[in-house]
């Protein structure tokens, strides 16, 4: 598949973020060759000129400026939002790396978040972070599942990665989202996980816009036993699903004594930092 590439200048790499648990932002790139079907940040292709579909472009951020130590110091940082940092184009262009070998000077709370198992070429650099998460997505341990759903790693490589991040002394989060409504099983998963990882996070499937209907359509044929309780969920705007599972996390969570966070309302907890004054 190929994907359309080109570089565009930016005046400043760092962004006020409106996520719950950041200051910041830092997006290396536009776009995403991952194409995951899920993706919500297929949005931002309305703020370029691309005509390609979203996962078919990606524009390589170059900046002349450099980051500011003191806007980031005592700050949390997130790499990245609306973009794999370590998509397969930052083996070319090296984006995240030269970002990296600014803020790893930073005092600042630094979360990367990918689907790729690239980030472990840049070990050097990462156990110099004072302050450093590392979280790898994953929400099946299915690989024609993944395979369905995105072009990212495998699901192989990717708990590869968590253990190699935790045998370096780096704190891993094993980012369980978006969950699949009777496809992500997700005790299965932390059984199989739970000796290298250090904190689980969990985010429930939201389905808007134009990959709703994609997404319900292939359930619908891959998995035709639950059309049911997918048209409950997100047609009939069904709650008890995700406050039963939520439950149900908590509960097993307890008991077993792992660290976690439900991101399951997500879009709650940004309203509520906006409405507290957040950026």
């Amino acid at each position: 598949m190929r994907i359309v590439e080109n570089e565009i200048a930016v005046k400043d790499l760092v962004t006020k973020s409106n996520l719950p648990a950041s200051d910041y932002v830092i997006n290396p790139y536009v776009g995403c060759p991952h194409g995951c079907r899920y993706c919500y940040a297929c949005f931002m292709k309305r703020f370029t000129r691309h005509r390609e579909e979203w996962g078919r472009f990606i524009d390589i951020k170059r900046c002349d400026k450099p980051i500011d130590k003191k806007r980031l110091r005592g700050k949390s940082v997130f790499l990245s939002s609306v973009t794999d940092c370590y998509n397969p184009f930052e083996e070319k262009y090296g984006n995240t790396r030269k970002i990296l070998e600014q803020l790893v000077s930073i005092e600042c709370e630094l979360n990367i978040s990918t689907k790729s198992h690239l980030i472990v070429r840049d070990l050097d650099l990462l156990k110099g972070c004072k302050n450093l998460i590392v979280s790898i997505s994953v929400n099946t341990l299915d690989e024609q599942f993944k395979s369905d759903m995105d072009q990212a790693s495998s699901i192989g490589k990717r708990l590869e990665t968590l253990e190699t991040l935790h045998e370096n002394g780096i704190y891993t989060v094993l980012f369980m989202s978006p969950i699949f409504p009777g496809v992500t099983d997700y005790k299965k998963i932390i059984e199989k996980t739970r000796r290298y990882v250090d904190e689980y996070w969990f985010e429930n499937l939201n389905l808007r816009g134009s990959y709703k209907q994609d997404i319900l359509g292939y359930i619908k044929n891959a998995y035709p036993q639950l059309g049911e309780l997918y048209d409950d969920i997100y047609v009939k705007k069904n709650r008890n699903f995700w406050n039963n599972l939520s439950a149900d996390i908590e509960e097993y969570c307890g008991i077993h004594s792992i660290k976690h966070i439900n991101y399951f309302y997500h879009k709650e907890l940004v309203d509520a930092k906006l409405s507290q004054g957040g950026h």
